[in-house]
């Protein structure tokens, strides 16, 4: 029985969306929520564009967003898009003709904002490349850059204002006899986003791309996420997400999944559950835990694991996790296997003997993965 149905207040339901294709990642419907990032180098740094890419994909992007401010970057789009991992979605502000032109190089989706993109000829232009060449639309909404009509009749940027920007821009998708389309509506101000997001979803069925945008530093930006994008994605609202950050990209991805794993929606990696420290602490718990992220990130097997300083909550944690570690005296500590006392370790060898265990494990675990899989064709 699963760990949901023996205890539904864990559950979350989903807001019911279409599903729409982005390269080859479904977004929407019953598909995982996925998690995206954008990269920052000079689009036309073929190089270096493809190694942040690649290093996102690694930290577990399904796709990645890509400037396309000029034509030397639609140029270079098509280098890239051929060397990534992950499906491409081109960022395209004010020139209409880039959209057409990353269509062509190959992207797989366009983004583009109903408050610089053009007049609804224009729009239309998009909308035939996006048609000829498969690529799906994310409409992208932002507070920073309404259209002037709506500014003008609202007064200041407000959720009534973002929606109806955004279901203006579906009509004329949906008028032009396109659907392969998800919408965000984006703001630095949480409630602001929050309250736009939710009335969204109540008035579209297509899938909802989340994020707060200009959230801020890695501190700062990643509080301010999961704050927002944490309560819609607890209130069943977002398909994909893109937590955006003044760091690198890499950074983005990670809080993402925490986001996600946080709230059970998505797992991927292992799950340290550490405790503070205190006085009663039988070694340096923060200086471990800090080793064992930076020795544990190569493993994508979603698990869990405890790393707790002493025994007062350590043995309760260790039940519910793959691997635990409970501190202890005299130098030692006791380590637990699936939720049960196994033996005893020394401090000063334990962080290379966790990442043993947890190595181990995640390979039983990809091992009855692969065991259920094939028996089930």
């Amino acid at each position: 029985m699963s760990l949901n149905a023996v205890r539904p207040w864990r559950n979350i339901y989903r807001r019911k969306s279409r599903q729409i294709m982005v390269g080859n990642v479904p977004v929407g419907g019953d598909a995982p929520i996925s998690v995206q990032t954008m990269t920052n180098t000079l689009t036309p740094d073929i190089k270096a564009t493809v190694a942040q890419v690649q290093a996102a994909a690694e930290a577990g992007a399904d796709i990645v967003r890509i400037s396309v401010p000029d034509q030397d970057s639609s140029a270079a789009l098509k280098d890239i898009v051929r060397e990534s991992p992950v499906p491409i979605v081109a960022d395209i502000h004010f020139h209409y003709k880039r959209g057409i032109e990353a269509a062509e190089a190959g992207a797989a989706c366009l983004r583009i904002n109903p408050g610089n993109i053009g007049d609804e000829s224009r729009v239309k232009e998009v909308i035939k490349a996006a048609r000829d060449h498969n690529c799906s639309i994310r409409i992208g909404v932002n507070a920073g850059s309404l259209e002037k009509h709506l500014l003008e009749k609202y007064g200041e940027p407000c959720p009534e204002a973002m929606v109806e920007s955004g279901l203006d821009h579906i009509k004329i998708l949906q008028d032009n006899d396109f659907h392969e389309f998800k919408i965000s509506c984006k703001a630095s101000d949480v409630f602001l986003a929050a309250a736009a997001y939710q009335a969204l979803a109540d008035a579209t069925d297509a899938p909802i791309h989340l994020g707060i945008t200009e959230a801020g530093g890695l501190v700062s930006g990643t509080i301010k996420s999961a704050i927002g994008l944490g309560n819609l994605l607890w209130m069943g609202i977002g398909d994909t997400i893109r937590v955006s950050l003044s760091a690198d990209p890499v950074e983005e991805v990670k809080v993402g999944y925490e986001i996600l794993k946080s709230l059970g929606l998505r797992h991927r990696g292992v799950n340290i559950i550490s405790c503070p420290s205190c006085a009663r602490q039988g070694f340096d718990v923060i200086k471990t835990v800090e080793a064992l992220e930076l020795r544990l990130e190569h493993i994508k097997t979603p698990m869990s694991l405890s790393i707790i300083g002493c025994v007062v909550n350590g043995p309760g944690e260790a039940l519910m996790t793959d691997v635990g570690f409970t501190g202890g005296g005299a130098g030692a500590g006791m380590v637990y296997l699936a939720g049960k006392q196994s033996h005893k370790m020394s401090n000063d060898q334990m962080i290379d003997h966790i990442v043993e265990q947890v190595e181990k494990k995640a390979a039983e675990l990809d091992a009855e993965q692969a065991a259920a899989a094939e028996a089930a064709e």
